[in-house]
């Protein structure tokens, strides 16, 4: 039973790792926007650009992983 419910939280395709990068940049985006209203100028912009880049690298990070255990044959 571990066992089935350990899977749910294992990415396994590159379409889940889209849905999960999609969640993370709605809601940097909407941090992101809380930093403008809170420091405006460019203090703002600039953790707005730190919020959406963090999922960028995080994304690119994962879809990289899938890649990576799908070459050496581990697939979930």
């Amino acid at each position: 039973m571990w066992k089935k419910f350990k899977r749910l939280f294992i990415i396994k395709t590159k379409f889940e790792a889209f849905l999960i990068v999609y969640a993370l940049a709605t809601g940097a985006v909407a941090r992101g926007q809380d930093y403008l209203v809170q420091y405006p100028g460019f203090g703002g912009k600039l953790l707005f650009l730190a919020c959406t880049g963090a999922v960028f690298m995080a994304g690119a990070k994962m879809i990289e992983a899938i890649d990576y255990h799908r070459s050496f044959g581990r697939d979930y």
